[in-house]
């Protein structure tokens, strides 16, 4: 029976397998991608992933039902949320520019395992994500023509009453998708053209809403008389702030993009930047106007601006308002099909996906199978699948995603650069050696005590920590963790820190409602799980970081990741059951796809050493020495005698 179970040193491998890191080449601006794309086009690809028809939507949404015109505030926090994880993305973008955006970020930082996962659930949400656009634009177009495109396909096609597939099949929804990938498939400079295109006319759009808004507006639709500014008070806020949080999930598409970026170091900091803060001030100025423009609690949820410019007297706005609608659907579109194929690219460049996909076309340079293959999928989606259900499902991949960069951040920041030997903890140091590298590569001899004394000294003047190592400061109170290599106790704390944001946002969201725990047990396990957050937060803090680079650095790390942290998974914990559920089975799925191909035909996985067998032959000779032959086991046309050279004479004896 014990035969038949693993090895500890097997099962040690195996988890090596599971955590190894992607190597990085020594020239990461070489790339067979077409580095085409300036500040401006991933802005406006930034622009175009965050200002879709949630500006036309969700803001009347959540004012009428969730937080009243205090939906500013919403949008306030939630911008201030977004913005700790885009500047992890940010940095990341600029330190690693290659495509794979989250996935990318873990797997150089994390591990295998951890990074095809989040690759896999990002994979999902762009489809799903990209399919349910395309049903709200064919939506939203049928209302615009009196729902006649919709009553012609019930009539000469028929209508279906199946769980979980749509009531007719929405054949102009694939068209789009399918007219979208053709633009998508001729490279990137025409994706960046029609994107600008779209973005030009949503941006003019808006402009002239916040325009005839403020014309149009009554302060006393923020009176006491219309229920007041916050008729929800402070909780109607933060569940507002909760629902608005995803109206910014379109920033990643940037760093998508940065292996196509010119000069990625810089444009892809600056343009997440540009395009975050615009979007925030465009859905926060958006929310001013529209409850100004007609009391908030007379809404309509589905067609909030056009209601309200219909209501005041100027039913031709609601023409220009459903056209922005139609072009801001179209940016999120691109956006969505644009970033899903570099994504599943990157994992099969990498080896964890089918190696089919990691084509490039050699004129367009772009990934034409992976954009012609997903492209058709997504139109598969939207014919003839009912995407309610599954909509919510974007939110836990995109948390989980923001998640794992965040912590990706704070190990990658503690860790050696590239090209640093790494060194043993101070303690196990040894002694310098007596010699030093002179200017033409020889060695200079140390002979006299003086001068090893000399260079002893001088060693320990220069004597700098490296990232991961304790500060000096911490090292009276934490000698103990002198012993550790560095990064090694950054890495546990890490874990440390995510498993009792865990156990803290699961007592904030289940203590009171679902377990209904007891005021002092509540209480008390607030303060731990509090306190288990805070010490690993200032047990990280206390080694050194890097400081000195060329690119954007996120800044008080670890502080701001932490926070993006504990923000992220109370999000998650927010959703519902079933969300979870079908999180888990899709989990399940990616995991048979890994073990069964990815592991197999990674990159990583053909980089390693294979292990060789050794076999040592001893020769006893008459005078009683033995002299010890190593050789490795290999295929030979000699065999080994394992006798020693009849020339031998340097036996010990």
């Amino acid at each position: 029976m014990a035969r038949w179970l693993p090895r500890s040193t097997d099962l040690t491998r195996f988890c090596q397998k599971l955590n190894r890191v992607k190597t990085l080449e020594d020239d990461m601006m070489e790339t067979s991608f077409n580095r085409c794309l300036s500040t401006v086009d991933l802005t406006l690809l930034g622009i175009g992933g965050m200002v879709g028809s949630g500006l036309y939507v969700l803001t009347g949404t959540v004012a009428k039902e969730i937080a009243g015109p205090a939906v500013i505030i919403s949008f306030m926090i939630a911008g201030f949320a977004s913005l700790l994880a885009a500047l992890c993305y940010a940095e990341f973008g600029a330190r690693v520019p290659k495509t794979g955006s989250a996935y990318m970020f873990t797997y150089v930082s994390v591990g295998e395992i951890w990074a095809f996962l989040i690759g896999w659930n990002v994979l999902l949400e762009y489809m799903i994500g990209g399919a349910a656009v395309a049903r709200a634009w064919s939506g939203y177009l049928d209302s615009i023509f009196n729902h006649k495109i919709k009553n012609f396909t019930e009539t000469h096609v028929g209508a279906w009453q199946v769980p979980f597939l749509a009531r007719y099949p929405d054949f102009l929804a694939a068209a789009i998708l399918l007219v979208a990938t053709a633009f998508i498939s001729f490279g990137a400079k025409v994706s960046s053209w029609l994107n600008h295109v779209f973005s030009a006319i949503s941006m003019g759009v808006i402009l002239f809403i916040l325009i005839m808004g403020f014309v149009l507006a009554q302060p006393k639709n923020w009176s006491t008389q219309e229920g007041g500014f916050a008729p929800y008070g402070l909780s109607g806020i933060m569940a507002g702030t909760a629902t608005c949080f995803y109206a910014f999930v379109g920033f990643d598409v940037i760093a998508a993009s940065s292996e196509e970026a010119r000069n990625p170091q810089r444009a892809v900091p600056r343009a997440i930047a540009f395009s975050l803060g615009l979007a925030t001030g465009a859905y926060i100025l958006v929310s001013v106007v529209l409850t100004l423009m007609v009391p908030w609690h007379t809404l309509d949820p589905d067609s909030a601006l056009a209601d309200a410019f219909y209501r005041r007297g100027y039913a031709w706005a609601g023409f220009l308002v459903a056209a922005g609608s139609i072009c801001a659907m179209n940016t999120v579109l691109l956006s969505n099909l644009f970033s899903l194929p570099r994504i599943v690219y990157a994992m099969a460049e990498d080896g964890l996906f089918f190696q089919v996909f990691s084509r490039v076309h050699p004129r367009t340079q772009v990934p034409v199978v992976g954009i012609v293959v997903f492209g058709l999928l997504m139109a598969l989606l939207a014919l003839v699948f009912d995407l309610e259900a599954l909509v919510q499902f974007l939110s836990i991949g995109t948390l989980l995603a923001y998640t794992f960069v965040a912590a990706s951040i704070i190990v990658l920041r503690f860790q050696q650069q590239k090209g640093d030997v790494p060194a043993p903890a101070p303690s196990s140091r040894p002694n310098p050696e007596p010699h030093e590298r002179l200017s033409g590569g020889e060695l200079k001899e140390y002979e006299s005590f003086s001068d090893k004394l000399q260079l002893v000294d001088r060693d320990k003047s220069k004597e700098q920590r490296e990232p991961g190592q304790l500060k000096a400061a911490f090292e009276p109170y934490l000698e103990f963790l002198s012993d550790f290599y560095p990064g090694e106790v950054v890495t546990v704390a890490v874990v440390t820190l995510m498993v009792s944001a865990i156990c803290l946002c699961s007592t904030l969201v289940f203590g009171n409602t679902h377990l209904h725990l007891p005021t002092w047990s509540y209480s008390l396990l607030l303060v731990l799980f509090t306190l288990g957050f805070l010490l690993s937060l200032l047990l990280i803090w206390a080694h050194e970081q890097q400081h000195s680079t060329q690119t954007f650095q996120i800044p008080l790390v670890p502080l701001s990741p932490a926070l993006s942290i504990i923000l992220n998974i109370y999000l998650m914990l927010k959703l519902s059951y079933m969300t979870w559920l079908r999180f888990a089975i899709w989990l399940l799925l990616g995991l048979l796809v890994y073990f069964g191909y990815g592991i197999w035909h990674s990159k990583e996985n053909l980089r390693e050493p294979r292990p060789q067998r050794v076999s040592a032959r001893y020769v006893v000779f008459p005078g009683g020495s033995l002299e010890e032959r190593v050789q490795a086991v290999q295929p030979s046309s000699q065999p080994a005698t394992g006798l020693p050279d009849t020339d031998t004479d340097d036996c010990k004896r």
